[in-house]
Formats: C-alpha cells, structure tokens, sequence
C-alpha cells in the first residue's frame, strides 16, 4: 500500500536532504579538491549538531512514550526508524566520497597514510613526537569491579583497548581500557617527506597512539585497539523563570551538557565484539550505532585543509571583498548615512565597515549612546573592543547578550562578563525568548537635536561568519526606522507597553501577522485579476500556519519563488494548492544566509530584510526583527541580488513535490550566483 503524501514535507527529512546537497558538493569533481574536502567535513559537523539536537529530541519524545503524529504524519517512533536509516546510508557515502577525494589528492602528492606504510626514518621522527608531545597528554583509563566506566565526552575520539596480563591464560576474560585521543593536538602529524619527494605525508594522532599502546600498559598485552566516539543529548534545559541569575543557571547547564544521553555511537568498522558489547552496554545504546570504514569525525578536514600550505590550483580562489564603494573615500561615516541609506553584502563587501562603524561612534564625542544586540560572536571581536573603549569613556553602552546561542553559550558568557567590566550595560533579553534580531543603533547629538542612526542585518555581528556567509546589511538614520529601532530596545531592556510599530515587524508580537497581511494584498490583487507576485529568500521553512498562507495565496494566483537553502516543508508543484510556487536551494561555495522578502504591491515594489525563518521559533519564540527597505535605489539593487539567485542553474537545485531536490537544467548559459556577485558594480545602483 502506498503511502499518500502529507500536504508538508517533514522537517527533519527535509534537513537531510539539504546536508545530501552539501555531500553533493563535495562529490561535485568541478570543485577543487581541497574544497571538496571542506565540504566533507561540513557534512560531519552537520550531523554532529543533527543527531545532538533534533535526533535527541525524538529520542525523548520515545522515551516519553509520545505517540501523536506532527503535521506532517510521522509519530516520533516511525520518524526515528526512517532518519537513523537515511543518515547512516548518508554515511556510507560520505566515506565513500572520502576515499575518493583522498585518492585525487594522493595523485597530487596530499597523502594520509599509516604508520605501518613509514620507512625508518619516517618512523624515527613520528616516534620521537609521540614520546615528546603525544605521550605526556595521554591518560589509559582502565575499567573493572574498582573503577567504574568513566565520563566519555561527546563528539570526542577514544580508542577502546582489550588487553591480557602477561602470562594470563589464553581463555582468562580480557580487561577493557579506554584511551582519549586528545583534541588539544592537531589530528594529523606531519612526517618529513621521503628523500627527493614534493609530496606532503600524514598520519593520524589516532593511528600513532595505536602504533605505541603498549607504552600505555607497562605488563600487559592489547590485542585490540580501535576508535569509537558517541554523540550525546546536547539540548539545554533551562527554568529561566526560576533562575536568579541566567547566567549562573546556563553555566550549570553546560556543565550538566557533559552527561546528556548518548543518541548515537560511531566505531570503527571491525571492532572487537567484546569491546562493542562493553561500548553498547556501558553507554546503553543499541538503536543509533553506526560502522564506519575510515577515520572517524571528518570534521578535522576543515583543518587539515586551511593547514596546508600552498596548493592554490586546489582551492576556490581568493576573495578580496571591497569596502563599500559609500565609504570608500571619507572618514566620517556618519556623514554619508546622514545622506542616504548604504546597503553592504557579505562576503563580497567587507564587514570592516561594521567594525568601523562602531569604532568611530566609540571615539566620537557626539555620540551619547550605543545599543547593539549580540548573539555570535568571533573569537577576536574588534565589535567588543569598541563597545567597551565606549562604555570606558563614558557613552551609554547597552549590549544584549544573547545567552542561549546553541554552542556558543560559553564564548557569550566570555563576553558578557568583558562587557560588564568595562561599564557596558549587559542585558540577557526576556524570559523564554531568545534574542535573535540583528541591529545596532547609535545617538549622536548634532546642531542641537539628536540623530539616530541604525545597522540592521540578516546575520550575526561576527566578522568570522561574515567572510563565510552571505548577509546583508543595512545603514540609515531614516527617523521611522530610528525610532522603531529606540522602542524596541526598551522593550527588550525595560518594561513597555505594546508599541505601535511604523517599520519593523517584530516577533514574537507581530511579525507573522504582518507577513500575513503582505502576502494578503497579493491575494487581493491577484482576486482583482491583478499581477501577484512574491518572492522570499531565507535558511528555513517550516511553520505549518505560514506554509498555509502560502499555498492560499498560489491558490489565488500570486507567483511566489521562494530560495530556501535548508529546511523546506512545504510542497511545491502540487495542482490546486501549489502549482503557482516555486522552490530553489542554493549550495555552493558560501552558506547562503540572507532573509530578503519582497512584494509586488500592485507595482509599488516593496522590501524587507529580517533577521527571521519562516519556523515556529523564530515567529513565536524569539525577539526577531523584519526592516523595510525605504530607497528605491536599493530595492533595485536587492532585488537585482534575488534576481541572481533566481538565475542559477550551476548551484541550483529545484524542490520536487515528493520532497526531493533536481538540479535546475535550462537552456541558457551557464550561471554561478555566488560567481556573479563578486561583480558588484554591475548589479549594485549609486545614486
């Protein structure tokens, strides 16, 4: 019996098919090759954070014993069956797409190889860096009636070791130790290179330390050595109604984050059965556990490649990304946003603009006040640097720090704690909300009144990411938009009525209902037999109420092209519900990232940028923040760069109705969105 298809594609399958896509890219043999490397170890962190999360949420909800479907028609026991089946043939590939690239990059003289395969003096060196730097990091952790299995971090490598006493019978029960790979040194070792060779030889810390366990076990004998790691609940459970202070309760619950149930169990293929029976039995997991034939965690690729020196013909090559042609010949910015609005977007156009921006409101006297909201930070932020240089020379400086950034709590509490000390006013957001918008605004006294002026982007304050994604950025001292900007940090920082806003949609209050009313007024149109068109680009679809909207207004008539790069639960091409909706993903060089909606309007074309997905926690959940775009300029130029995206059909996969994803085939030239775009000046308007 065939099962019917669900008006909605699951989110979590969905979510597969995206990292199906970034595997894609690294079997794509018209990337360079060290990208396609890249690429794998995208894949693996990918998983990392799919299985410590999402995966781990399913898993309680078993153990819960909740059975109710979701609306998309899958209870969480049939959901599980079918994600642990599709990620571990996601697996499979991946390695089989490793052995491949390795294979390539072998013939260009990168090769990883085994300690087994060095000559003497190859040998001598790597031995030389394990008794000297390798061996004085490790700790064997033995396991019996005396010590009791100890703590095994997550996404952490261990080797598990079976070993007999000398002199033990042949049939005594073997003993079990583990051993950490430590993380604190590189995955790979360099070896010297064999004599008049040009190649680059590794091996990995993994296969060194197996190499000379028995340093480890004075008196013993292992006979079975092999790398497991397991992946565990990574979920914060926070009672921040109950909490004196968050921060002190989301230190405790990173440290409890250490013991979260494990989801799911990597080992090397051909393990000991003892060993795996020990491993399965101690972690108390039998469901997620999966044989991997090759070096387990991929993710060390990314490092691996930004290591090596050199080899340019295997890479992407450079960006230089320019500085906003706005800026470009002054040094008084505020000068120029007084003006006109500037529109920036990363990585093309460079984030020092943002660093400059904030550094000169920090040294300008004129300027009174900064407030600015934070949620991923780089390691080395300049942003933070200026911010504190302001609160130490006497500016109102209020940061909202976002907490409960997934992964990043730890570096945020860091810079919490920084920000306090130089006399910023710190603030963690409201109570069950996390804190997504992504704004600045600075108060500059001028000729006796103050000004306003704003950045609002689509993506984190983090010049990190920013060379990595694509986002947008805008500046304006528009007053509307100044003075949304001012209500919405008091309300985020203080107590204050519901506001009235003028521009900005605001989530959790109204940013869906004011979607609902744009994309309302295409229906109306499109009723009045009018053009209605909608296009919208962002990470994620997903909320059921807004996939719904959706469809009312393709049942309509309104044209809706929508570029979601990941999670897609809404079907499109269906007759009679949504056959006027398109659906493109684009996959390439760097994660596409921007949140650009835009309505025809009867032809009063209008604009917005946000900081929003189109899902449940980001419309009900979160502080988020939707900004209209007012200079005609830049609506042209915005949507000349959805335009772009709309264009590719190197990069582009189009979204089928069974929840699949082509790649978009047409006869015109060949054309790379992301490629195009390094070309600014021929898309971007100047007044």
């Amino acid at each position: 019996m065939t099962r019917q298809l669900s008006h909605y594609v699951n989110r979590d399958l969905s979510w597969i098919e995206f990292n199906r896509r970034v595997l894609q890219e690294a079997q794509d043999t018209n990337n360079p090759l060290l990208e396609r490397a890249k690429f794998l170890s995208i894949v693996s962190s990918n998983l990392d954070e799919f299985m410590s999360v999402r995966v781990a949420g399913i898993q309680d909800q078993i153990r819960a014993g909740y059975t109710k479907m979701d609306f998309t028609g899958y209870t969480p026991a049939g959901l599980w069956k079918r994600l642990i089946k599709r990620t571990t043939q996601m697996v499979y590939d991946q390695y089989k797409t490793y052995r491949e690239v390795f294979r390539c990059l072998g013939r260009e003289g990168i090769i990883i190889t085994s300690v087994e395969e060095l000559n003497a003096n190859q040998f001598k060196t790597v031995s030389q860096y394990f008794q000297e730097i390798v061996f004085p990091v490790l700790t064997p952790m033995a396991v019996d009636q005396s010590r009791p299995f100890p703590l095994v971090h997550t996404k952490e490598l261990y080797l598990a070791v079976l070993l007999h006493q000398e002199n033990s019978m042949p049939d005594e029960e073997p003993l079990f130790a583990i051993v950490q790979v430590p993380s604190i040194l590189p995955r790979f070792v360099a070896i010297p290179g064999r004599t008049n060779s040009k190649k680059m030889e590794f091996v990995l810390l993994e296969d060194l330390i197996e190499h000379h366990i028995t340093t480890l076990f004075n008196g013993y004998t292992p006979f079975a050595v092999h790398p497991f790691r397991i992946t565990r609940n990574a979920d914060l459970t926070l009672n921040e109604d109950g909490a004196e202070d968050l921060l002190e309760e989301i230190e405790k619950e990173l440290r409890r984050r250490r013991w979260g149930i494990p989801v799911r169990l990597e080992v090397a293929r051909g393990m000991h059965p003892i060993a795996l029976e020990i491993l399965k039995e101690e972690l108390e997991i039998e469901d997620n556990l999966i044989e991997i034939d090759g070096p387990l965690d991929l993710s060390f690729l990314m490092r691996f490649v930004h290591s090596l020196p050199g080899y340019d013909n295997l890479r992407y090559s450079r960006l230089e990304p320019v500085y906003p042609h706005e800026f470009d010949e002054t040094d008084d910015m505020f000068e120029v946003i007084r003006q006109r609005d500037v529109l920036m977007y990363h990585p093309y156009e460079s984030f020092e603009a943002v660093n400059d921006f904030i550094d000169q409101a920090a040294d300008d006297p004129n300027v009174l006040a900064i407030k600015m909201t934070l949620y991923r930070v780089s390691g080395q932020s300049a942003l933070v640097q200026a911010l504190s240089k302001a609160a130490e020379s006497g500016k109102q400086v209020t940061v909202v720090v976002e907490l409960k950034a997934r992964f990043d709590e730890e570096r945020n509490i860091a810079w919490a704690r920084q920000l306090e000390k130089s006399g910023c006013h710190v603030v963690y957001g409201l109570v069950g909300l996390k804190t997504h918008a992504k704004i600045c605004l600075v108060v500059r006294r001028e000729m006796g009144t103050l000004r306003r002026y704003v950045h609002v982007g689509t993506g984190n304050y983090n010049d990190s990411t920013a060379s990595l994604y694509t986002d947008i950025g805008l500046f304006t001292s528009h007053p509307v938009i100044g003075s949304d900007a001012s209500a919405l940090f008091n309300e985020v920082t203080g107590y204050s009525s519901p506001y009235e806003w003028k521009a900005f949609g605001v989530a959790p209050t109204d940013l869906k209902e004011k979607l609902f009313r744009l994309i309302d007024r295409e229906i109306a149109n499109a009723n009045q037999g009018k053009a209605g068109r909608i296009v919208a680009k962002m990470n994620s679809l997903s909320n059921q109420e807004m996939i719904d909207k959706l469809y009312e207004a393709s049942q309509a008539g309104v044209k809706i092209e929508l570029i979601v790069r990941g999670v897609c639960c809404l079907r499109p091409g269906v007759d009679g519900r949504s056959e006027n909706i398109r659906v493109i993903s684009i996959v390439d060089r760097f994660l596409e990232h921007s949140r650009v909606m835009y309505f025809y309007n009867g032809g009063e074309e209008e604009i917005y940028l946000s900081s929003a997905d189109w899902m449940t926690r980001n419309l009900t959940r979160r502080i988020e923040l939707m900004c209209p775009v007012f200079d005609e300029n830049l609506r042209k130029t915005l949507i000349n760069m959805l335009q772009l995206n709309l264009d590719d059909n190197v990069k582009s996969r189009e979204l089928q109705a069974n929840g699949t994803y082509v790649h978009v085939k047409n006869d015109m030239m060949p054309f790379r969105s992301q490629f195009e775009a390094r070309s600014i000046p021929q898309w971007k308007f100047y007044v």
